[in-house]
């Protein structure tokens, strides 16, 4: 099964930290990473989508893919 999840946060270190977590746990990035202005809070947002083969799981919709 193939998964897909798309991490985001204020465009900080806490960010890369939470994408490099992701990368030691076998996920792998997608896809460029992505930027914008959030107006609401004056601040810059980033986002990062990964994508993981897990073999011998099937695909549930209750499953915390942060966990696999």
């Amino acid at each position: 099964m193939k998964l897909y999840r798309f991490l985001t946060g204020p465009d900080d270190s806490a960010f890369c930290h939470k994408v490099t977590a992701a990368l030691n746990r076998g996920w792998q990035l997608h896809g460029s990473p992505t930027y914008a202005f959030d107006s609401q809070n004056g601040t810059m947002r980033c986002g990062q989508a990964v994508v993981k083969e897990v073999v011998g799981k099937e695909y549930d919709p209750e499953m915390k893919l942060g966990e696999q």
